[in-house]
């Protein structure tokens, strides 16, 4: 079963995490969230370049808002480009790179957790691709255990070889496609679709509403 990449690192390489902007423990919650059309803007061409890459209005204070919130933040993004032969995960590493800085140049609490994207085409009907679970997946184990190092994660589980789940109730998806709805769905989160030429700051508003 093919597994996600994981930006700038091998999957498993530790994570380190920053703490929450409140100083406080973190209680579990994840927010997932696609990258086009939620973070930045969307190309039908895609993004392939870092020049490309142009941030959404209030992309980068929604997300610090989530941080502040107490959210873990991970994003999960479908790039077949890699496996179409368009260009590398090198130019992908740089554009999130790009993502990263910008987020965090507009608001210092925008901090993305950990970025895992799916390099495979849809042909292949990988897992690890929308609208299959696989990214929300490992990025749950893989959050999990960067904050219990004592019990690292040595083997990540797919599908059904995964039985022991932690309840996902706080957590939910940010998605501008149905694939994205269908992979929260079947992981089992909350899916919150958005408009694509807006993103994640048109329904921020409601994600922290949902969790007063």
């Amino acid at each position: 079963m093919h597994l996600p990449h994981r930006h700038d690192s091998a999957l498993d390489d530790e994570l380190i995490l920053q703490d929450l902007p409140s100083g406080e423990p973190w209680s579990g919650k994840i927010a997932f969230l696609d990258r086009d059309g939620v973070l930045n803007r969307w190309s039908e061409n895609y993004i392939n370049t870092p020049d490309e890459l142009l941030l959404l209005p209030d992309a980068a204070k929604s997300v610090g808002m989530l941080k502040r919130a107490g959210f873990r933040i991970c994003v999960v993004t479908n790039q077949s480009p890699i496996g179409r032969g368009i260009w590398g995960h090198d130019v992908l590493n740089s554009i999130h790179h790009k993502l990263q800085e910008l987020l965090a140049g507009e608001d210092p609490d925008a901090i993305i957790d950990l970025i895992l994207y799916s390099p495979y085409s849809p042909e292949d009907e990988s897992w690890a691709r929308k609208p299959n679970p696989g990214m929300l997946e490992v990025g749950r184990q893989l959050l999990d255990s960067a904050h219990e190092p004592e019990s690292h994660c040595t083997q990540l589980l797919l599908g059904p070889k995964w039985l022991d789940r932690p309840d996902e109730g706080s957590s939910f998806l940010v998605g501008d496609q149905q694939s994205d709805i269908f992979a929260a769905n079947r992981y089992g989160v909350r899916g919150i679709r958005c408009d694509t030429e807006v993103g994640l700051g048109g329904v921020i508003t409601q994600i922290l509403e949902i969790q007063e």
